[in-house]
């Protein structure tokens, strides 16, 4: 007797989430992508006083039109014109991911993902009933797509492909010359873009380049405010498109999911949106010094090599222990104190790879830091 479906039985928990599982409470944790700050006071208040006012009921499934047409004028630099049509509120950014594969994939569809990658892309396709197929963003590249390799992959089965820029778990950025590149790659097979956008705010030095505005009709954005707001319990995301026909679609499939948002919390968000505005700057100059001093100290270690990421708020070193694998050094760091991911827990070209979120204070990470030059150079000694 068959007691559960395939389609559950084929997906397994995440390697970050193994690890964490792991954590005693001691340890200093690199692990989760979490920023350790709480959302600006004015959301918060907004919150508690939209449950007071009433704030507690259903909205329209696309979400409040006054919240949409904000996030529409959030992308006025990139594309003029949008409206709260061109965005549908969603429960959490991975909501937004399921939505888009549900309503783009068909079984014997495929979609090209990145790798190493986000680890719920590939799940969620094969939910969807495509299969995944994996292009490489390598160490060598700076994490950056080739797109002779992205050729070599595609065929008539191939509807769409996901980008993540800047990247969880590399932290890789694209500039406006790889990004034209890869848009002219979709457009010559006719792709849909699924573009994952969630650490947009999150950038250093450089402004952030955008799938959004580009003047093709089949980008799909995917953003959310956990990261950029601190918000990462709220679970409050959106989609936004120029393509009205594909963001009706896209909102049916919303109904079926979620049915709608979490009320109170739009109108939090709402207020976050226009009263703190500089939120997301305030922590991107923070992670931008977070970011220099943990790359700093890994690079002065033995055997360790750490490309300087230009946003989000995660570093993707190579890490040499001759003899262990990721999961094993990992597994010894963690002994010792020191949470962080296995680079194998995000793909296969993820292997020799460690995953440092830096999400902790520059005192915390520092101390981490130690640790971690102390273990490597003992490993490094008993090899």
């Amino acid at each position: 007797m068959r007691t559960f479906s395939d389609r559950v039985l084929s997906i397994q928990p995440t390697g970050v989430r193994k690890m964490f599982d792991l954590a005693g409470d001691d340890v200093i944790s690199f692990g989760l992508g979490e920023p350790d700050f709480q959302p600006p006071p004015i959301a918060i208040e907004a919150f508690h006083q939209a449950m007071l006012d009433g704030r507690n009921k259903y909205t329209t499934t696309a979400g409040l039109p006054a919240l949409r047409s904000k996030i529409a004028e959030s992308w006025a630099s990139y594309q003029p014109g949008m409206d709260e049509h061109n965005v549908c509120i969603t429960m959490s950014g991975t909501n937004a991911l399921l939505n888009l594969f549900l309503s783009l994939v068909n079984p014997g569809d495929n979609v090209l993902l990145p790798e190493p990658y986000f680890p719920l892309y590939g799940p969620d396709v094969s939910i969807a009933g495509g299969t995944a197929k994996y292009y490489s963003c390598l160490f060598e590249n700076e994490f950056i797509p080739d797109v002779e390799h992205l050729e070599s992959l595609v065929d008539e089965n191939t509807v769409a492909i996901l980008y993540n820029f800047p990247s969880n778990p590399t932290g890789g950025t694209l500039d406006t010359t790889q990004r034209d590149g890869l848009l002219e790659f979709a457009k010559r097979h006719d792709l849909w873009i699924i573009s994952d956008e969630v650490y947009d705010r999150i950038v250093f030095d450089e402004p952030h380049v955008s799938f959004m505005g580009t003047g093709y009709e089949r980008v799909l954005i995917v953003n959310s405010f956990s990261k950029t707001f601190a918000m990462t319990g709220w679970r409050m995301g959106y989609i936004a498109s120029t393509n009205v026909e594909a963001m009706q679609q896209i909102i049916k499939m919303q109904y079926y999911i979620a049915a709608c948002s979490n009320d109170a919390m739009q109108h939090a968000i709402l207020a976050a949106m226009t009263q703190a505005s500089d939120y997301p700057n305030i922590l991107a100059n923070e992670f931008k010094q977070r970011c220099d001093l943990i790359v700093d100290r890994l690079n002065a270690m033995p055997g360790v090599q750490c490309h300087k990421p230009k946003g989000a708020i995660y570093v993707f070193p190579k890490v040499d222990v001759p003899n262990m694998s990721s999961h094993d050094v990992a597994m010894e760091l963690l002994k010792d104190g020191v949470l962080c991911s296995p680079g194998s827990a995000f793909g296969p070209s993820g292997e020799g790879h460690l995953r440092f979120a830096y999400t902790i204070s520059q005192a915390d990470i520092s101390r981490g830091m130690d640790i971690v030059e102390a273990t490597l150079l003992r490993l490094q000694a008993e090899a």
